[in-house]
């Protein structure tokens, strides 16, 4: 349920988390983790491009763990 996406400037939603290491996720410009369901066709995956950094991951988990708790 998570988006990984550039940060545009577009208007943050409430659950959205910045990714403060960019290096270590490979991402080129800064990102955000954004909480939306979906599905994609695995297909649609080429390749990974890196991994969260251990405090952005914390940062994930700990939002997701929000989010459920809101939705009991």
């Amino acid at each position: 349920i998570n988006l990984l996406k550039p940060d545009t400037g577009d208007g943050a939603w409430p659950l959205d988390v910045p990714v403060t290491d960019l290096t270590a996720a490979g991402l080129p410009a800064p990102s955000i983790v954004r909480m939306k369901l979906f599905t994609l066709d695995h297909r649609l995956i080429l390749a990974p491009l890196g991994a969260l950094a251990p405090a952005d991951r914390v940062s994930v988990e700990n939002t997701l763990k929000t989010l459920f708790a809101l939705a009991r």
